[in-house]
């Protein structure tokens, strides 16, 4: 197996490369991955999948964060200037992006789920020549919109993985979802898929994230641990504008609410118990110099070790909030973007995969690896374990020239080789017999 294995690595990495290079030109933000749903589908069709979209893919009113519908319509024509057929565009409107690919082999066998997030960031990406993306030909083609988490990479794997299953479906037993989950960012896409009941009879559920430590390619970590639970919060301060020299007195200073709110945010109290973090990412106030400013609006975030902590810091958050809003005499508008709870990857795993990736000639396995950030993947993981299932979420290393959610963010590619190699071979290793199983069980 090992040999065959080896062969379609080599046969598979112009694929995979050209998959991630084409992602990362075109990249989208959550829930408006128009295009790249329709790619995935269009390169998945006729390959022996069954493909679900729009409502079949995740629940509507679970999603958190969803754009408001004047963004929705723009990124909507955007994406039938690109080509979407308007009867394709149709399931998926009104943000109802991602997709589901299922190869059932009916016949009896493990119930293996995947998960594969596909959305960017709203960033500028850099044109520095000295960026690779930039100086081969593939920077995003978009304003203001970039894959600077590798989420791109993230597509390309679950493609080639598919690719795999389809060269082999008459070998295989069981049955082999994946889920090209959107709206990764801000913790926003992946609870609305997990209530649509996609991993309730999951017996394994791998899934990875390139990156996140700048390690050789060709490390993997078998495990993850230190997910941080997550809060995402959107407040507007109204106040009333008025004449900054006439009439100031008349006015009440939305932007002075939303600049206090930042200074106390950040001065909140860290945790004894764990790592506790908050952040202010955007704030908009004002609109001239001479205009006490009637509205201000900011995006923030907390994050916390567990649920207990991120609690912990969403409550102070949002007392603070409040009371600036008080202290400034404006209304407050809070409206709760996304959320990551905690989870934890099955740690038993780790002697699965390196037993499962020995024969590799490019792998090095590493048992656990801490993530110190947030994912959704996390009610996926939680859904799954809960269920009786196992679960599992790898670190695919790799170095980097600049962090993630940076403009000049980057991974070497053969990362995403090594995250679709061990993929592959931890799955053909779960499938060699029920005493591997039954290890996992005990």
């Amino acid at each position: 197996m090992g040999d065959s294995i080896e062969r379609f690595m080599e046969e598979i990495e112009p694929f995979i490369v050209n998959q991630r290079r084409k992602r990362h030109k075109y990249p989208e933000v959550g829930f408006t991955e128009y295009v790249t749903t329709y790619e995935l589908h269009e390169t998945l069709n006729g390959k022996g999948f069954e493909l679900y979209l729009g409502d079949d893919v995740l629940v509507s009113d679970k999603r958190m964060g969803v754009p408001d519908d004047r963004v929705l319509v723009a990124n909507e024509r955007r994406a039938l200037d690109a080509g979407v057929p308007e009867a394709f565009l149709e399931k998926m409107k009104g943000g109802h992006t991602g997709l589901v690919a299922v190869l059932d082999t009916g016949r009896p066998g493990p119930h293996f789920a995947y998960r594969f997030d596909i959305d960017g960031l709203p960033i500028e990406e850099s044109q520095n020549p000295q960026h690779v993306p930039a100086a081969e030909g593939f920077r995003s083609e978009a304003d203001g919109v970039m894959h600077a988490c590798g989420h791109d990479g993230h597509a390309a794997i679950g493609l080639g993985f598919a690719e795999y299953l389809a060269d082999r479906q008459d070998r295989l037993i069981g049955k082999y979802t994946l889920l090209f989950q959107p709206a990764e960012e801000g913790g926003r896409g992946a609870k609305a898929m997990v209530e649509k009941g996609w991993l309730d009879d999951a017996d394994y559920f791998l899934s990875g994230h390139v990156g996140l430590h700048p390690k050789e390619s060709g490390t993997v970590a078998a495990t993850t641990s230190r997910f941080l639970a997550s809060s995402k919060i959107n407040a507007k301060f109204i106040g009333k504008a008025a004449h900054s020299g006439l009439e100031p007195n008349e006015g009440r200073n939305a932007l002075l609410a939303a600049a206090s709110a930042t200074l106390h945010l950040h001065s909140i109290s860290r945790h004894k118990d764990g790592a506790t973090r908050v952040n202010v990412g955007t704030l908009h106030a004002g609109t001239g110099r001479n205009i006490i400013a009637g509205e201000a609006r900011m995006e923030i975030e907390t994050r916390g070790e567990t649920d207990e902590l991120n609690a912990y810091m969403e409550e102070h958050a949002l007392r603070i909030l409040r009371a600036s809003a008080v202290l400034h005499d404006v209304e407050l508008d809070l409206i709760h973007m996304g959320k990551a709870i905690t989870a934890e990857a099955d740690l038993d795993f780790a002697g699965v995969v390196e037993r499962a990736c020995a024969q590799s000639e490019t792998l090095k396995i590493v048992p656990e690896l801490p993530i110190g950030a947030s994912e959704d993947v996390t009610y996926m993981m939680d859904r799954v374990r809960n269920q009786g299932g196992k679960a599992t979420f790898m670190i695919f290393a790799s170095p980097l020239p600049a962090g993630h959610h940076h403009p000049s963010f980057d991974y070497e590619e053969k990362a995403l080789l090594a995250g679709l190699e061990t993929l592959i071979r931890t799955t053909e290793y779960l499938l060699k017999g029920g005493e591997v199983r039954e290890q996992l069980a005990d």
